[in-house]
């Protein structure tokens, strides 16, 4: 006979049926109507199979007539599963609670970013927002449709002219789109352009003003390039003049340069974390190394597309040491005149150009390499200069 899906899922039994008079039982079982399959015989006058769970306690009888004796091989069928199970209720129940806390954390508000606001202060927005239901612990479910939010907060933020709302999992992003404010005009009086500096004139250009120089005048700082006169008006000077200035750097280079490497020795550490709470799980004791930079990550547990602020965050400590680099003098003395030229391009701009280089006075001594360097530079060299007349004129 074969079991049904009924059977199994009533449960059933495999029995090995040994000595006596097996066929009997076979016939004592058929006038029965007790069920039987997978039948199979075996060495030493045994015989294998299957029998109902609720048969199984109608054999005694038999067995007892027929002189067989019984034992059980297998149990299998839902009631023994759930037998199985209630004996680890106490698992069961902290599984099923584990799983319960996770999806209450995951439907809670656990973040919230605001992207695109520069004249509308982040607080303003978080105040608007919070308004509306959107804070740190609020319930997923309770928050009204993005849509709505989306207008709620464009209405309540001045000087916004869209404010979009979109969650990624417990995540809820606020992007601002500012309106656009026409530019008020700078209100300025009228100026003179006169040098920053001492220089050679190489460019001058005149959008507005009288020019008092030329090219290739030598001019001093704090000399008028170009006037704020118009006509018979005082204006605000416009225009571009550029010029050949001197800069001179005093340079000081080690010949040994000290750094921070790796030497290859870590200690790993493992956190379990919470949102922005983290538990200390593996790599207990102290490192064993005196110098070490810590690199953290995060891997949060994630349900399709969201991440959930339940994870765990791996940390190495990275045994450093301080090496010492030789240089030799040409080397210190490139490393210097780098230096100087990026300090050069970072106040001048790096618009500037460099026209050339001179080394006026180079020595070593202690370690450590001298230079004075003289540089021409081709920059800007106008400035305003506020014009003061008197009113009455």
């Amino acid at each position: 006979m074969k079991s049904s899906v009924l059977s199994r899922l009533r449960g059933s039994v495999r029995i090995v049926v040994r000595g006596g008079n097996l066929e009997k039982l076979i016939n004592e079982l058929a006038k029965e109507g007790i069920e039987i399959w997978d039948v199979r015989s075996l060495p030493e006058r045994k015989m294998e199979m299957n029998v109902q769970l609720s048969d199984y306690f109608s054999l005694r009888p038999l067995l007892k007539r027929t002189g067989c004796r019984m034992s059980v091989k297998r149990r299998s069928g839902v009631p023994f599963l759930l037998a199985r199970l209630w004996r680890r209720k106490i698992f069961i129940a902290g599984f099923a609670l584990f799983i319960a806390i996770i999806f209450a954390l995951s439907s809670l508000v656990w973040d919230i970013e605001v992207q695109g606001n520069e004249n509308i202060s982040t607080e303003d927005v978080l105040r608007a927002a919070r308004e509306e239901g959107i804070y740190p612990f609020q319930w997923i479910f309770r928050l009204q449709k993005q849509d709505k939010l989306s207008a709620e907060l464009t209405r309540k933020l001045a000087g916004s002219s869209w404010v979009g709302v979109s969650r990624s999992g417990t995540r809820i992003t606020i992007q601002v789109v500012e309106a656009t404010r026409p530019k008020e005009q700078e209100l300025r009086s009228p100026s003179h352009l006169v040098s920053s500096s001492d220089a050679v004139i190489t460019q001058i250009y005149s959008e507005r003003g009288q020019p008092q120089v030329k090219k290739h005048d030598r001019v001093r700082k704090g000399q008028v390039l170009i006037a704020g006169i118009q006509g018979n008006e005082f204006v605000v000077a416009k225009g571009e003049i550029k010029g050949i200035v001197w800069h001179e750097y005093n340079i000081e280079v080690p010949l040994v340069r000290k750094q921070n490497v790796y030497t290859g020795e870590k200690k790993e550490r493992g956190y379990l974390f919470f949102g922005k709470t983290a538990v200390q799980i593996t790599g207990y004791g102290r490192p064993g190394f005196a110098e070490f930079q810590t690199l953290s990550e995060l891997d949060p547990l994630t349900w399709r597309s969201w991440k959930l602020p339940v994870g765990w965050m791996s940390e190495r400590l990275l045994e450093t040491t301080e090496i010492q680099m030789k240089l030799s003098p040409e080397q210190a003395k490139q490393d210097g005149i780098d230096r100087a030229l990026r300090d050069i391009y970072a106040k001048q701009g790096v618009e500037s150009k460099i026209v050339s280089q001179k080394i006026l006075h180079e020595k070593t001594d202690n370690g450590k390499v001298y230079m004075k360097v003289l540089f021409e530079v081709e920059q800007d060299i106008a400035e305003d200069l506020p014009i003061v007349y008197d009113q009455g004129e």
